[in-house]
């Protein structure tokens, strides 16, 4: 204690000590928050590149098959 009050010590030092612990916990605190938000950011941009990727296989395949169609029908006038 810097200097002399009318509180009992004891009450001075709990409350000194219970306030450092509160500073002394906030870097590890924000740091697990952090921590969470870029793995949750994370996890989306992936599952938006997965979904994208599906997206344009099925676009592909959808246009393979426009394509074989367009090439074996008998209607067009493709020179064999």
């Amino acid at each position: 204690m810097a200097f002399p009050t009318s509180v009992n010590d004891q009450i001075t030092d709990s409350v000194t000590q219970s306030s450092i612990a509160v500073i002394s916990n906030a870097g590890p605190l924000a740091l697990s928050s952090l921590y969470q938000v870029l793995s949750s950011s994370l996890s989306l941009a992936i599952q938006n590149a997965v979904t994208n990727q599906q997206q344009l296989n099925t676009i592909g395949n959808a246009a393979t098959v426009s394509c074989v169609d367009y090439l074996l029908d008998p209607t067009n006038n493709i020179k064999k």
